[in-house]
């Protein structure tokens, strides 16, 4: 089985520094949890999503999202089939392994809202039917902290189906200079099998990693502690 070592190296080789986020995102795959990417444009946030899909073998997809984007070019919708008269369903591009929903707060709520049920329950509904999502479905959304003009800030129920919400920040002095090293050398983002990433693992790989995650023992104390921070910040 491939391990998760193998995943962060070939992330490395696209990405320069930005190891605590890397960690993070790992983490957030490890138990199934969506991500929401915050940070300026211009550092790596979605290179480092499509590396990631290449290093785990899984389908991809990216939405740009924009205020005239609709729910249905999101999840699907249903058309008639004059040939068999008929509706069948069309499937949007939330049918994949792991997508990526880029600058999610330039589109209006409704649209935000899209995700709602596939965030939480792996699932869509078109026209009353419920259809599931491939296993395993992963949410990365990216967002731009400085700049508001023209954006839909999520709403609280949005952020809650987001497991983390990480912040990229600017790299440091040694990795800026690596990434300019690197382009120096011919280095192109949209061409990852050029830069060296290489699929490591798979989907299987992936399950298989949860169901190892699901055995680690958790101590009593560790729970009760956990749990008795929780409680303090609903009274804070």
């Amino acid at each position: 089985m491939a391990s998760v070592q193998a995943v962060r190296e070939q992330l490395q080789r696209v990405i320069a520094g930005q190891e605590e986020v890397i960690d993070q995102i790992l983490v957030a795959v490890l138990v199934g949890g969506h991500v929401l990417l915050e940070g300026v444009p211009g550092l790596g946030k979605t290179l480092m999503v499509r590396a990631l899909a290449r290093a785990l073998r899984v389908e991809f997809r990216r939405i740009q999202f924009t205020p005239d984007l609709m729910p249905a070019d999101v999840i699907g919708t249903s058309v008639f089939d004059p040939r068999e008269v008929t509706f069948r369903i069309r499937r949007g591009p939330i049918f994949t392994n792991l997508l990526l929903a880029d600058e999610i707060n330039r589109t209006p709520p409704r649209t935000q809202a899209a995700l709602l049920e596939a965030m939480e329950e792996g699932q869509v509904t078109i026209d009353g039917e419920s259809l599931p999502l491939p296993e395993p479905f992963l949410v990365f959304a990216t967002q731009n902290p400085i700049e508001h003009e023209g954006t839909y800030p999520l709403p609280e129920a949005q952020q809650d189906r987001f497991l983390l919400k990480v912040l990229v920040p600017y790299p440091d002095e040694a990795a800026e200079r690596q990434i300019l090293q690197r382009h120096l050398e011919g280095f192109r983002a949209r061409d990852l099998a050029a830069a060296g990433v290489e699929p490591v693992a798979g989907p299987e790989d992936l399950m298989a990693w949860r169901e190892a995650v699901r055995q680690v023992t958790v101590a009593p104390a560790l729970v009760d502690y956990v749990h008795t921070i929780v409680r303090a910040t609903r009274q804070w």
